[in-house]
């Protein structure tokens, strides 16, 4: 069940972040699991999840290393969980630039 009250406070936190990226060649806005999501030339580096948090792709290595600090989880998909791409809640929107700016140049680099 999808959280409005809470998407709208990420979305607060969110939109401001991405306005800034949407200035640079190559991104946009685009759907992603139910939500829109920022993309570089077509594949999506970051969103705000039906439950109101923040998912970013990053190299699998670096989510290990953020998931054992323990500030984010890996996100699930079908009892799956996936190996780059991160949730990370709310509480932790201090943490939401920095990693919205390391899952762009993650994706920056990998994308043709």
């Amino acid at each position: 069940m999808k959280d409005e009250e809470g998407s709208a406070r990420a979305h607060a936190i969110f939109d401001p972040i991405a306005a800034e990226y949407l200035t640079r060649p190559d991104v946009d806005i685009g759907p992603m699991f139910g939500s829109e999501g920022l993309r570089i030339r077509g594949k999506i580096f970051a969103f705000v999840g039906y439950r109101g948090g923040l998912v970013v792709k990053i190299p699998e290595a670096r989510a290990d290393e953020i998931v054992a600090d323990g500030y984010a989880a890996r996100m699930v998909m079908r009892d799956r969980e996936m190996r780059e791409w991160l949730t990370v809640e709310r509480g932790e929107h201090e943490r939401w630039a920095p990693l919205i700016a390391e899952a762009y140049a993650y994706l920056d680099a990998i994308t043709p």
